[in-house]
């Protein structure tokens, strides 16, 4: 039974359980969306809401408070500037969870966490998108730009081979044929008619 339980353990050390919380609740404020597990986000949900609570009064006991908990101040700066600005007007309910399904190994509910101002930069997506189509239209230009000088050089490769074989092949053949007539010379064949011809004379 666990019958007023005010945390959900999650299967942790204490030592485990803070730090994780920690490091979700800065990530939450730096990222301002986070994709999680259910039960890990419903824990770090009532810890972000209270720290925004907090950072909508910009006091040096404030500002204190909330650094126990985020150790980087560059988080801790952002969340006092500009998080805590924007939730002036609201008096509770700074983030939502939405559900996303089941994780494929575990089956966790898997759902994303984010602050309800949350927007999404589309702009920076479609610079993006623009960007990568850019390179992709440069590179296809470069590549149809270098085959004709690659053929131009394969030909130009070819013709230079031909002419040095040419070249190559005709002292050859005008050093093959006085070696050729002397070894036609000196056949068995051409040795027995020399003889014959020489009985004949005696």
């Amino acid at each position: 039974m666990n019958h007023k339980n005010g945390f959900n353990p999650l299967s942790r050390t204490t030592a485990h359980r803070r730090a994780m919380s920690r490091n979700m609740v800065t990530s939450l404020f730096r990222f301002e969306r986070i994709t999680t597990t259910q039960q890990k986000a419903l824990e770090v949900r009532k810890a972000a809401e209270k720290l925004i609570t907090r950072s909508k009064v910009d006091t040096v006991h404030n500002r204190r408070q909330v650094a126990k908990y985020i150790q980087d101040e560059k988080i801790l700066n952002k969340l006092f500037t500009e998080i805590g600005t924007r939730m002036k007007e609201r008096k509770g309910g700074y983030t939502r969870i939405l559900k996303l399904g089941f994780r494929q190994g575990d089956t966790a509910d898997m759902v994303i966490l984010e602050l309800v101002d949350y927007k999404l930069d589309t702009e920076a997506e479609a610079k993006k998108a623009e960007k990568k189509v850019q390179k992709t239209t440069s590179a296809n230009t470069e590549t149809v730009s270098k085959e004709p000088e690659k053929e131009v050089k394969s030909v130009s490769k070819l013709e230079t081979a031909g002419k040095e074989a040419v070249a190559a092949k005709t002292p050859a053949k005008a050093k093959k044929s006085p070696a050729a007539k002397t070894a036609k010379a000196k056949t068995p064949e051409a040795d027995k008619k020399a003889d014959k011809d020489a009985g004949k004379k005696e």
